[in-house]
Order: C-alpha cells, then structure tokens, then sequence
C-alpha cells in the first residue's frame, strides 16, 4: 500500500467510526489521521532506508512494530484523560497503517523485539531513489494488482470524503 491507501482507507475507517459515535468530530480529526496514517512510513522509510540502509536496510522497522503502537497508544491515552486527544487519533490511524501493510505476516517486524533484535531486510535492493521508483511503479502498475486496487480505493475515498466536506461547508453557509 502507498500513499492514497493509506491516508484513503484510514480516513474511510475513521469516518465509519465516528459515524457510530455520538461525538462525530470526525472533520476536525483529518489532519491528525492523515499524519498518523503515515507515520510509521515516515519514521521508517527514512531511517531504515538512508540512515541506516547499510545495517538494517529495510523500511518497516521501529514505527511498524506492535511495540511502536502500544507505547503510542499509551500515550496518546494519557494525554487523551487531560483532554488532548490528537496524539490518541494519530495512534489509532498509525495501527491502521501497520494493519494495512499485513505486518502480521512478517512476525519479525511485527512482533519486534520478541524474536531478535534484528529486522529482516526489504526484498528491493539500491539505492533510496531507485526504491522510491521502484515503489512509485508498483503502486500504479495494474500488474501489482493488490497494491494498485488499494491506491485507487484509497482515492475514490479521499474524493468522496472531499465532496462531503465541501457539500457540508455549503451547507452551513446556506444556514447562516
């Protein structure tokens, strides 16, 4: 999964969930959601794949453990009881990226550190730019058939979610 299914396919969780709550301030959310959405990827891909590209090489390391979401998740509960809820809402969608991305089935990672310290290294070799090609290519190559449909689901989300919010900014400014 790449970009739009991420932020795409969290927003979408995250709508249906506060479409089930009494609170619905599901608006005033987006932006922590699209932030923790990525998160793990912006902590990882960087750190995994130029920081550290020559020892661990990959880029799903320390923000796509289960570790990493409990310890944000704690936090984000802590401030959450003194009324600051963003970091809370930036856990939840980073657990959606982990679970988006199947982690699970790469137990190494997922489970870090209870089967070693060390993280298993990505199956795309070179350099930080050819993987960003070589990942870019994938995302929106029907032939990567999983990868593409999550893409394109991720933006038919975005734009039905962006049609909403400005047929609701219409609205309230027909009311007033």
């Amino acid at each position: 999964m790449f970009i739009f299914g991420h932020i795409g396919i969290t927003l979408g969780i995250f709508y249906l969930l506060s479409r089930l709550s009494s609170k619905n301030n599901f608006w005033i959310n987006v932006p922590w959601i699209v932030i923790g959405a990525l998160l793990p990827d912006i902590i990882d891909k960087p750190l995994g794949r130029i920081i550290l590209a020559e020892t661990i090489g990959s880029g799903r390391i320390f923000a796509h453990t289960l570790l990493f979401g409990f310890l944000l998740g704690l936090a984000g509960y802590y401030l959450y009881s003194q009324q600051k809820p963003e970091l809370l809402v930036i856990a939840g969608a980073s657990f959606c990226h982990i679970l988006e991305d199947q982690i699970w089935n790469t137990p190494e990672v997922f489970f870090w550190p209870l089967f070693g310290w060390g993280f298993p290294e990505d199956t795309i070799s070179g350099s930080f730019i050819e993987y960003l090609m070589i990942i870019f290519s994938r995302s929106y190559d029907p032939e990567f058939t999983e990868v593409f449909i999550s893409e394109i689901i991720g933006l038919i989300i975005i734009v039905l979610l962006t049609g909403k919010y400005i047929q609701k900014k219409m609205k309230e400014k027909s009311i007033v």
